[in-house]
């Protein structure tokens, strides 16, 4: 889990406007913050199989969550990907 400081920080690079916590983009950002986290504590810790399976589920979440943005609004889906440095 990320600490509310980091969390607030990756929301608010990622918002389109003031209020906006919980749109597509800003929860793509999250889980991806989240992942990356989680990879780093599963390269020290290689037998940590039930970290390993909540990673699968927020790795499956977030593509989801593409999918949708995806299909729904394209170019804010190509705008997050490039800021995130995400493939697809």
């Amino acid at each position: 889990m990320l600490k509310a400081k980091q969390k607030s920080k990756v929301i608010e690079e990622h918002r389109t406007h003031e209020t906006d916590t919980g749109s597509s983009a800003v929860q793509i950002a999250i889980l991806t913050t989240e992942i990356a986290k989680l990879t780093g504590h599963l390269k020290e810790h290689p037998k940590d199989n039930h970290s390993r399976r909540g990673l699968l589920a927020m790795v499956s979440r977030r593509r989801r969550l593409m999918d949708y943005l995806s299909k729904s609004d394209p170019r804010r889906f190509s705008r997050v990907t490039k800021k995130l440095g995400l493939k697809r």
